[in-house]
C-alpha cells in the first residue's frame, strides 16, 4: 500500500475541480460556447454510427449541458443518462453501452486510470468517446505568464495544466484495453479584445487551473501578462488564442467487424 505522501500527491485538487465545476454552473450560460460546440460534435460522431446506446455514462460534465433532443438521440426510449466523476465509478463492470466524456478528461490526475475504468464499465461492444481541449490549447496565455513572471520575478511557477497529445492519447486508449482506438485533432481560434475578456470565459466556464501545487499570481506579473497579451492583437485589436480539441473513441473488445469502417468514417483517424 502507498504511503499516505504518495497517496495525496495529485498533480489537480479535487478539492479545486469541484469549486471551479460549480463556478461553471453559475456563469456557463454565457461562456459555454466551446463546451457545447465538442457536445454537438461529439453527439454528432455517435449518432452517425446509427446505433442506439441504451445505457449511457456521462463523466464529469452536467446533464444540463446536453440538449433534450441530444439526450433522446443517445439514449431513446427508456435509455438512461447517468452522471460520474471520471475516475471514480461506482459502477459494475459492463453496465454501460456507451461512456462519453466533454472536457473533464483534461484536468484528470491519473488518466491512464480514468481510461480503464471506463473500459471496465462497458459492456462488450460499448463505445468510449470523448472530446478535450489539448496540444497547443492556450499556447499564448501560457507563454505570456511565463515571460511575465520571469521578467519579474526569480522563478516561474506553473499556471496552467499540462496538455497530452492526439497521438499520445489515442496510444493510452490502446493500454486500456480499447480496440480501434481512434483520435484527430481540431483547431479553434477564439478572438479576444484582451486577457481579462479570455480569464472571464475560463472562469464561466470552470476552465481555470485545477492544479492541486499553485501559489498566487502577483498583480504586478498579471499586469505585464495583459500587456505581453495586447501586443498580440491584430489589426482589429483583437488577439487570436489558440484551442485544440482533441477527439478520442474506442470499443470495448467484441466489437463486430462491420462496425469498423462506419466508426473510422463517423469518428475520425484511425491510429
Amino acid at each position: 500500500m502507498r504511503p499516505p505522501a504518495q497517496l495525496a500527491a495529485e498533480p489537480f485538487s479535487r478539492q479545486r475541480r469541484r469549486k471551479l465545476h460549480s463556478q461553471a454552473q453559475a456563469g456557463f450560460a454565457d461562456a459555454g460556447f466551446l463546451h457545447a460546440a465538442m457536445v454537438e460534435e461529439v453527439a454528432a460522431r455517435v449518432m452517425a454510427l446509427g446505433r442506439p446506446f441504451a445505457r449511457v455514462l456521462d463523466l464529469g460534465g452536467p446533464a444540463s449541458a446536453w440538449p433534450g433532443a441530444v439526450r433522446v438521440a443517445l439514449a431513446p426510449g427508456d435509455g438512461v443518462v447517468l452522471v460520474a466523476d471520471e475516475d471514480r465509478l461506482p459502477f459494475a463492470d459492463a453496465s454501460f453501452d456507451l461512456v462519453v466524456s466533454i472536457a473533464g478528461l483534461a484536468s484528470v490526475s491519473d488518466l491512464p486510470g480514468a481510461l480503464l475504468q471506463a473500459r471496465r464499465v462497458l459492456a462488450p461492444d460499448g463505445l468510449f468517446i470523448a472530446c478535450i481541449a489539448g496540444g497547443l490549447t492556450l499556447g499564448e496565455l501560457r507563454e505570456d505568464l511565463i515571460r511575465a513572471e520571469a521578467a519579474l520575478t526569480d522563478r516561474v511557477a506553473p499556471r496552467l495544466a499540462p496538455m497530452v497529445e492526439a497521438q499520445a492519447a489515442a496510444g493510452l486508449l490502446g493500454r486500456a484495453g480499447f480496440v480501434m482506438p481512434v483520435a484527430d485533432s481540431e483547431r479553434v481560434q477564439v478572438r479576444y479584445a484582451g486577457l481579462p475578456g479570455l480569464l472571464a470565459d475560463l472562469t464561466a466556464m470552470g476552465a481555470r487551473s485545477p492544479l492541486a501545487a499553485r501559489s498566487p499570481l502577483r498583480r504586478d506579473v498579471l499586469a505585464e501578462a495583459v500587456l505581453r497579451f495586447a501586443d498580440r492583437a491584430a489589426d482589429d485589436g483583437k488577439v487570436a488564442v489558440t484551442v485544440d480539441l482533441i477527439h478520442l473513441a474506442g470499443w470495448a473488445p467484441g466489437t463486430p467487424p462491420g462496425l469498423e469502417s462506419a466508426l473510422s468514417q463517423a469518428i475520425g483517424r484511425a491510429l
